[in-house]
């Protein structure tokens, strides 16, 4: 005589979840536990947490040949999380709980030895990943998986903290009850927000702070260039505080990122989060990689901010690996015979010294560095990575009454240029659905209108310093975002020529590779 009973549960791959039919089979013969299927060490390991947890739990543990298929079993397991199916799976084979029970539930979860269900990473990646399949059915986590998993707004979900009541939830007995939908707006928001960094608390600088008000208005990279203590690392940290809260699609994607990748995901989830990897980091942290593949830094910092302070000190390599996720907002990872596309729509905030020794230009300290050395520190950035940025500001040391700790010389604050940025965004998502920054040739060309003064400026401007196609395309985006936030619909030649002016910095460091002459 034997036992079958079909448990269901989720594997996780990149950002999906497929399903995975836990197929449990008693048979007669000498007593063994197998499982098939692709599973992993951990999964392999299962097989002794379920033993003890079955009969920890007061239950019975079959003495006969227990085989367990992973189906499909093509698709690799890892992860505790097979744990509680499989322990249900073999129960309903065994005959403590009715088999047609486990034809509308999911279970996550793994087990400790004495019965309780432990809480598993990457929970929200999983209910997001497989919301659409499983609406029509229930699913299962730890207690402590609970506040993650209601983020995903799933229909029928249940908490459990041990192996015994979920036994007694599909026996019927209403010991489960139905967990709500959680809210994404933590509510200490309000007081966080107080607490961020002020643009105020910025001295000076004022030809860099409306670069990053302009930065932050239209989705641009930016990159920030100047000597040491100008105020580079204080400015990019400013940005999240003016950017607007995210949506509830955009929040949601970029925490089950964070999930995927087996991060906490936070409580503020609809704050922009900030991201600033050192110089150090390798190519696979920075755009992902591993086996299986994981997300790396261009796609936690998803509709968040990327900054790279000391950009010329980034290995070459690691930095071309940028060109990619900047110019189409995504990343394709391929290892063996697996490969993943992972979403990066960040944006890149980079920090720079004007030469190796940081004080060229500075009026107070003597660079040291000759003409070989400034080639070979600025050569260190492509042209084409310099292609892809859209505006660039040169930051001076600032001194006198501008420096004084009075308060008289601070800037706006945070929110009232935020209120600033999020009227521009707003103008531009309800002109053509996107941000400035994500605009194609083709929509910037329908859905902009130019002065004829603003095109001839641009066309010469093309023309003198030799831009490409790219570099003409994203100045005019500025230009756009500029317009924008002067409220007007037509982009005048003032527009033009502030864009015009945010562009030049960039020409100085590409060189050779942009073809760029000194006017």
């Amino acid at each position: 005589m034997t036992g079958f009973a079909i448990a269901h549960s989720r594997a996780l791959r990149g950002l999906a979840a497929p399903s995975v039919r836990v197929e449990t089979h008693l048979a007669n013969g000498l007593p063994s536990f197998m499982i098939v299927g692709l599973p992993e060490a951990a999964v392999r390991e299962s097989r002794e947490r379920v033993r003890a947890a079955i009969q920890r739990s007061g239950f019975e543990f079959p003495n006969r040949r227990i085989t367990v298929n992973l189906a499909p079993a093509d698709l690799p397991k890892d992860s505790s999380r097979f744990d509680l199916p499989i322990a249900i799976g073999i129960l309903a084979a065994a005959g403590h709980i009715p088999a047609p029970a486990l034809g509308d539930v999911e279970m996550l979860g793994e087990l400790s030895l004495d019965g309780q269900i432990r809480p598993v990473r990457s929970m929200l990646a999983l209910c997001i990943g497989a919301r659409q399949e499983i609406s029509k059915r229930s699913l299962i986590v730890a207690e402590e998986n609970l506040q993650e998993a209601r983020l995903a707004g799933l229909p029928r979900l249940h908490g459990a903290d041990n192996l015994r009541t979920v036994v007694a939830h599909l026996r019927g007995e209403p010991v489960l009850p139905h967990a709500g939908a959680a809210d994404l707006t933590a509510p200490g928001d309000r007081d966080h927000a107080a607490r961020r960094p002020d643009l105020a608390d910025v001295l000076g600088q004022a030809g860099a702070r409306r670069a990053l008000e302009i930065a932050a208005a239209g989705e641009h990279a930016l990159l920030l260039c100047g000597p040491p203590g100008t105020g580079k690392s204080l400015l990019a940290e400013r940005l999240p505080g003016i950017l607007p809260d995210l949506s509830d699609d955009h929040a949601l994607e970029a925490a089950a990122i964070r999930s995927g990748a087996g991060q906490p995901v936070g409580s503020r989830l609809r704050r922009p989060v900030f991201l600033a990897p050192h110089h150090s980091i390798s190519m696979a942290g920075l755009i992902g990689g591993g086996q299986p593949p994981r997300p790396g830094q261009v796609s936690l910092a998803q509709h968040g901010v990327l900054f790279l302070d000391e950009l010329p000190e980034f290995r070459r390599e690691v930095l071309e690996a940028l060109r990619e996720p900047l110019e189409t907002g995504r990343i394709t990872l391929a290892r063996g015979h697996h490969s993943e596309t992972y979403p990066a729509l960040f944006q890149l905030i980079a920090a720079m010294n004007p030469c190796p020794c940081g004080f060229l230009g500075d009026p107070q300290r003597a660079c040291r560095c000759s003409a070989e050395q400034m080639h070979r520190y600025r050569a260190r950035l492509s042209g084409p990575l310099l292609d892809r940025i859209d505006l660039a500001v040169d930051l001076a040391r600032e001194t006198g009454p501008a420096m004084a700790l009075d308060g008289a010389h601070h800037g706006e604050d945070s929110g009232t240029v935020g209120r600033r940025v999020a009227l521009a965004r707003a103008r531009q998502q309800a002109r053509q659905g996107m941000h400035n920054g994500r605009m194609p040739f083709a929509a910037l060309v329908r859905q902009t209108e130019f002065s004829a003064d603003a095109r001839a400026l641009e066309a010469r401007a093309a023309g003198q310093w030799h831009w490409s196609l790219r570099a003409r395309h994203r100045m005019l985006k500025v230009a756009t975002t500029i317009a924008d936030l002067a409220g007007r619909d037509t982009v005048e030649v003032a527009d033009v020529a502030e864009a015009i002016a945010l562009r030049r910095p960039l020409d100085r460091f590409a060189g050779d590779h942009t073809g760029a002459q000194a006017a």
